[in-house]
Formats: structure tokens, C-alpha cells, sequence
């Protein structure tokens, strides 16, 4: 269930949060000023959901900080996470889709800080310079992505599945720490076995062994990969 009591509105917001993001370069002041007035903005907490798979897409969304997961529940019943969207992107985009539904469930992985509009302004966004080509490319990105992972599950044994993920994950979000490379939000094991459609038990005995290795350090919520090459060689046939 949505937890509406932990949104918490924010202060007018300053043009130059837009100006360095992809479907907004192009624009000057004025029509940024126009979109930002016509704006919704709220900073979440972590593990809020944001809009649900099926509900009718009322509005369409930019993530300012923080990061998002983004769930499908399949013909089974699975929940199942299919990527995650880093600060600096649109999402909720249903209409670039041709769509009048989400096609999934958005969770923030961490706290966020969003902005979201009508989605009957998307028409009028979309008149605007580079916004339309931008929006495009960022879908296409995620539809190659969500391909991939497709083929992964298809055609990869679980351990191969799992180092994709762990290496995909520190590559989108990655920041370096003393003991290696840190997915910058929180993960937890369940969320691995989701996101590769394998089993917690699984996750969970792959991850220790991989520990015990050197090649990452698992502890609540946060997993830093060590030996990034070593977990390459994982990733790949053997």
C-alpha cells in the first residue's frame, strides 16, 4: 500500500536542477521556470511506492535524487524487479509507450527526492526542443537493457545471473569505498533473488561463498564488491 504520509513537499525549486538534464539542455531559463511552476515536487522515503503496475497514468515523473525500482508481477504472481532508474531520468513515462497505464510498479530504493506533472502536459513537453529525442533514447536504453536480462535468464546458469546483476549494479550506481565498489542504495538479498529469478537460499549461499573468496562483502542492506575482475569471471560461461 502506498505510504502517502511519508511524502513530504519541497520548497520552490531553481532552474539550474534542470538545466544539465538530458531532456531539458536544450531549453533557456524562461521555459524551464514554465515547467518547474507547473511541477509537482516530494521528497520520499526509501521503499515508497510511487505509482503501481495497471493504475491509470495520471502523471509522468522526473527523479531528481535517489534512485527507483522499477517491479512487474508476472502471469504467476512473481514479483519480479526489472531495472533500476538512477537520478536524472524520467520515468512513469506512459505515454511515450502509447500507453494510458504503467506498465509496472516504481519503488523508491532509496530516499528520493521527484518531481511529476499532469500527464496531459506530455504533449506539451514533447513540443519543446530535444525533449522528445532525449525521452526516446531513454527508452530505448531500458527496453535494450530489460532485452538482456531477458537473454540472461533464458540462457545463464544462477551464478552467472547473479554476477550480472551485482556487475550491472555497480556500474549504473557504483561508488567507490576502502573496500571496493558500493551499490549506492540499498539491496538486500531477496531483492538479488528478484531481480534474477532466483531463490533467496540461493542468493544467500552464493553471496557467503563469494565473501569468503574476497570478492564482495555483504552486510545489511549493502553489498560492496571487492574484486570486481573476479566477479567478471563469474559472469561469464564456464
Amino acid at each position: 500500500m502506498r505510504d502517502e504520509a511519508q511524502q513530504k513537499p519541497m520548497a520552490r525549486l531553481d532552474e539550474s536542477l534542470l538545466t544539465h538534464l538530458p531532456p531539458f539542455s536544450r531549453l533557456d531559463n524562461r521555459q524551464i521556470r514554465d515547467i518547474l511552476d507547473q511541477a509537482t515536487s516530494k521528497r520520499y522515503n526509501e521503499g515508497v511506492t510511487v505509482f503501481g503496475e495497471g493504475e491509470e497514468a495520471e502523471r509522468f515523473f522526473m527523479l531528481l535524487d535517489g534512485y527507483i525500482r522499477v517491479m512487474r508481477i508476472t502471469d504467476t504472481g512473481e514479483q519480479v524487479i526489472a531495472l533500476h532508474i538512477p537520478s536524472g531520468q524520467l520515468f512513469g513515462i506512459a505515454r511515450a509507450l502509447g500507453r494510458d497505464t504503467y506498465p509496472a510498479t516504481a519503488v523508491t530504493a532509496s530516499e528520493a527526492i521527484i518531481l511529476s506533472w499532469p500527464t496531459r502536459l506530455w504533449d506539451h513537453f514533447a513540443s519543446y526542443d530535444g525533449f522528445t529525442t532525449e525521452t526516446y533514447k531513454t527508452v530505448g536504453k531500458r527496453i535494450g537493457e530489460m532485452n538482456t536480462r531477458i537473454v540472461e535468464l533464458a540462457t545463464q546458469q544462477v551464478e552467472q545471473r547473479i554476477a550480472n546483476a551485482l556487475l550491472r549494479l555497480v556500474n549504473q550506481t557504483g561508488r567507490k569505498v576502502e573496500d571496493g565498489i558500493e551499490v549506492d542504495f540499498p539491496i538486500t538479498r531477496q531483492d538479488l533473488s528478484e531481480m534474477t529469478a532466483s531463490t533467496l537460499h540461493t542468493v544467500s549461499r552464493l553471496l557467503s561463498a563469494w565473501e569468503k573468496d574476497g570478492i564482495v562483502k555483504s552486510r545489511r542492506k549493502r553489498i560492496v564488491v571487492s574484486d570486481p575482475h573476479r566477479l567478471v569471471l563469474l559472469s561469464q560461461p564456464h
